[in-house]
């Protein structure tokens, strides 16, 4: 090779330390904490955040007490942001068993072996596949990867790494605070707006057919929608996602609720009325919610079906290219880790390969107890081996081209589960038994896929810094297996907290966990013949027809839809709160260094907010436990002061940014965190 060798941050004959018990514990708190941030997020908006940067800036700040060098801060960053990959796979996937009635409950007995041997097997495959690519893709320059460059640039600007983690800090305090006394009920989270009338109970008067005759038809009414929830976790999610998007996801809650749901209680509110009505009065609300729950949320699939093809068709390219550097780095063979300098030093290829060739073994013996049958065993794991494999690439493939928080995971396991249960069907195995096959090969899939993609994001940043590969992929397979075998905990104790509070679990009101609503339901429709396709196939001629308007995302419009009104509209507010902050900072004048100052401020208190309503939800749920009484009660159900609440946190995240501006002879800082 006659092209000059890439020069990395610390360069290849200097020794420091890198792989450390102190790192690798840190690292390992941070998976544990940020997975079950994101298990909660994901399950209730269906959205999870890159834990690439709070593990960044955590794990830097952790390690200076400890004088540590900036690869064991890299090494530390590592481990702590893998959890979130693992938790995306789970919540994508796991609850979906529970919804499905694959499995009788999320209990111990029931779920937890049967999740955590998923996820470990999942998650380890994963970094394998990826590892069977790692060189051509994290030195590929036609791939940019945004993230980490990014996050390699806040490794090195340790001191600003330092001062920005009172960002995270004190608004984990905040967003934790506000939640938790909206709980205690000092003021309401959420509120129902009553009364928008669309016809009255009796006749309504319309034009039937072609002809001038006016028949009588019977109208029914709108009961209610929901205001935005009080929540600094959904706020922070808008604010990162930014205005169009936010916006976008909002306008399918529109449709679903200014549109769809009124429609259909004015043509069926009469028929229906008697189911929902006791001691003379109808509750309407109710309907609406059922009518939402069983008719919109079907068309809702549809749509999101065909965002997932649109999205893999736009990649198309990508698929191809990566796929082919795959087989490339494979008939290729490489030298001996001996005579290879620190940053070349990998996992062997024939390690690697054997160890994929024990979990397809480990695989089979998973599927045969999920199935019983050991031809559908077989067939299942060969699809995980060869699906997994080429949507580990392409996982990869988008992380570098896109970054991992825009990573696509669910429409590749949704492709995945569509092939599994066609699969299934065509063996012959339908009902529970064939609905869990399906749902464990997608649930491995989806895992992989996902680990896959931060993984090489790790290599990219280690590539950047002048990081052994081969201790990050040590580090990643102690981290992913740990965080496999503890992140069944923070499901359950969401999903059984939810149940004592009177909610439904999975896929109810507080966790709606879309896409494993949306898992459940294919795998049911398909195998278990429980598909409402009429419903699906309107959702797919809606996607259809957002692709023709060029919408950016039909997937994120028809998440909109399947989501409960008030979080979309709070997210949507998120959006908001980011333009505001936005432009005013343009107003002000700022210079590109001062608005990248601001934007890694706001998304770092975005960051902060989330993971503060997060880690407190999760202790909110533990409190579900405690005996009658002991929990704080103040009864004041006032949404006015909730509202006052939420305008309080939006004017902290348009504030607090642009506090950081910073004078405008000041160099910039390290990449925009986007």
């Amino acid at each position: 090779m006659n092209e000059k060798k890439y020069q990395p941050f610390v360069p290849e004959t200097m020794q420091m330390t890198e792989f450390t018990a102190r790192a690798v514990i840190i690292g390992i708190i941070l998976t544990l904490i940020l997975g079950a941030a994101n298990a909660y997020l994901g399950l209730r908006a269906g959205i999870t955040i890159a834990a690439t940067y709070p593990a960044a800036v955590i794990g830097m700040a952790a390690l200076r007490f400890f004088r540590g060098s900036v690869l064991e801060e890299n090494l530390c960053r590592t481990a702590g942001s893998i959890g979130e990959s693992v938790a995306a796979g789970a919540i994508f996937t796991l609850p979906a068993f529970v919804i499905a009635r694959a499995w009788p409950s999320f209990g111990f007995e029931d779920a937890y072996w049967k999740s955590t041997a998923l996820m470990i097997v999942g998650s380890v495959v994963g970094v394998l596949f990826v590892s069977l690519v790692r060189r051509v893709m994290v030195e590929d320059p036609e791939l940019p990867f945004p993230e980490s460059v990014a996050a390699a640039e806040i490794h090195k600007a340790g001191q600003r790494g330092a001062q920005a983690v009172k960002f995270l800090f004190y608004n984990i305090a905040i967003g934790g605070a506000t939640y938790l006394l909206g709980k205690f009920n000092l003021f309401a989270l959420d509120h129902q707006v009553k009364g928008i009338a669309i016809g009255s109970l009796g006749q309504s008067r319309v034009r039937l057919g072609a002809s001038e005759q006016a028949a009588a038809v019977p109208a029914g009414g709108f009961a209610s929608f929901s205001a935005p929830e009080i929540s600094p976790a959904y706020l922070g999610v808008g604010y990162i996602i930014g205005p169009r998007l936010a916006a976008l996801q909002f306008s399918g809650g529109v449709m679903a609720w200014g549109l769809m749901v009124p429609l259909l209680i004015y043509f069926l509110g009469p028929q229906l009325a008697p189911s929902f009505t006791q001691n003379g009065t109808t509750n309407w609300d109710a309907m609406a919610a059922s009518l939402w729950r069983f008719v919109v949320r079907p068309v809702a699939v549809g749509g999101m079906l065909v965002g997932a093809a649109y999205t893999l068709y736009r990649m198309r390219k990508s698929l191809t290219a990566g796929l082919g550097r795959a087989f490339e780095e494979l008939k290729g063979g490489a030298p001996p880790p001996e005579s290879l300098g620190r940053t070349e030093r990998y996992m062997s290829s024939k390690v690697v390969l054997g160890l994929i060739a024990v979990m397809f073994v480990l695989m089979i013996g998973l599927y045969y107890f999920f199935a019983g049958h050991i031809l559908a065993a077989v067939v299942s794991a060969t699809v995980m081996i060869v699906i997994g494999f080429f949507f580990a690439t392409v996982s990869g493939s988008l992380v570098g081209l896109i970054g991992s928080s825009n990573n696509p995971i669910s429409g590749l396991t949704l492709s995945t589960l569509i092939i599994a249960a066609l699969l299934m069907v065509a063996l012959g195995f339908t009902g529970p038994a064939g609905v869990a096959v399906v749902l464990g090969v997608a649930a491995v899939v989806c895992v992989s896929s996902a680990v896959a993609g931060e993984l090489l994001q790790d290599f990219k940043v280690g590539y950047i810094l002048g990081g052994t590969p081969r201790t990050i992929q040590i580090v990643e397979l102690i981290a992913v297996v740990i965080a496999s075998l503890v992140m069944y905990f923070p499901l359950w104790l969401l999903n059984e907290g939810d149940i004592r509070q009177g909610g439904q679990g999975f896929g109810g009101r507080a966790l709606p966990a879309p896409q494993a609503g949306l898992m459940a339901m294919l795998a049911q429709g398909i195998v278990g013949g429980e598909m409402a396709w009429p419903l699906v196939v309107v959702g797919m001629f809606m996607g259809l027809v957002m692709i023709l308007l060029q919408v950016k995302s039909p997937m994120l419009f028809a998440v909109g839809m399947y989501l409960p009104f008030g979080t979309t509209f709070a997210i949507f507010c998120g959006g908001l709160t980011r333009w505001i902050a936005d432009r005013v900072a343009r107003r002000q004048g700022y210079n590109e260094a001062q608005l990248a100052r601001v934007e890694n401020a706001g998304v770092l208190t975005a960051s902060g907010l989330i993971a503060g309503e997060a880690l407190v939800g999760l202790i909110w749920s533990a409190m579900q436990f405690l005996p009658a009484g002991m929990i704080p009660d103040f009864k004041n159900h006032s949404y006015l002061i909730g509202l006052v609440v939420l305008a309080a946190l939006a004017t902290l995240m348009v504030r607090l940014p642009l506090t950081n501006a910073g004078s405008p002879d000041e160099p910039a800082p390290p990449a925009a965190i986007v």
